[in-house]
């Protein structure tokens, strides 16, 4: 359902979000990486994030499930893209960090602890998520999206059945795109336990 609307509307999409300003968040994300770190962007989008964090001198591969995304963010960020899903992620080497911004609310609720856990399984000792979610209690579906909407109650279940992730930091903030910020979105930083 997810995948159908991002391939039919990439460019209102991209239009939307590419100019989006994350530098807060990087800036949290990023206190946690070394220079020259390794970084999956998990679901990237328009290649927005991947491209930043490549500038900032990271080792960055990116993917998303969307063929016009991957195209999208080939171009945008110069890094290598794949054309993936969360459920058959597959890498061969470790990440110091991983960077799910506004991906993972696609995850059926089903399937977000088998996520969480293969995340885990591709970062290194001592390595970093970033995940964000639309802030609420309610699975749904809007304009031919699904989402999985959680709160910290609901985020801490799920970490529950991952015992190799322990909670960094979990903090709201409003949606930084125009005439949204009275949408809330939950934030959250992970790290993979064995530092």
């Amino acid at each position: 359902m997810s995948l159908e609307f991002y391939e039919s509307h990439s460019d209102n999409f991209i239009a939307q979000t590419v100019n989006v300003d994350m530098s807060v968040l990087y800036q949290r994300f990023c206190k946690h990486l070394k220079r020259g770190a390794s970084v999956l962007d998990a679901g990237c989008g328009s290649g927005r994030d991947a491209r930043a964090f490549s500038q900032m001198g990271y080792d960055v591969v990116a993917f998303d499930a969307s063929t016009k995304m991957v195209d999208a963010a080939t171009k945008r960020a110069n890094v290598p893209v794949y054309q993936m899903k969360f459920e058959n992620m597959k890498f061969d080497h470790h990440f110091d960090g991983i960077w799910a911004c506004a991906s993972l609310l696609h995850v059926p609720r089903t399937g977000l602890c088998e996520v969480l856990r293969s995340f885990s399984s591709f970062l290194k000792p001592g390595g970093v998520i970033y995940a964000s979610f639309k802030y609420g209690e309610h699975e749904r579906e809007k304009d031919g999206r699904y989402f999985n909407d959680l709160n910290e109650q609901s985020l801490a279940g799920y970490l529950k059945s991952v015992p190799d992730l322990q909670t960094v930091d979990v903090w709201t903030t409003p949606d930084q795109r125009p005439r949204r910020s009275d949408e809330l979105w939950l934030n959250c930083l992970l790290t993979c336990k064995g530092a």
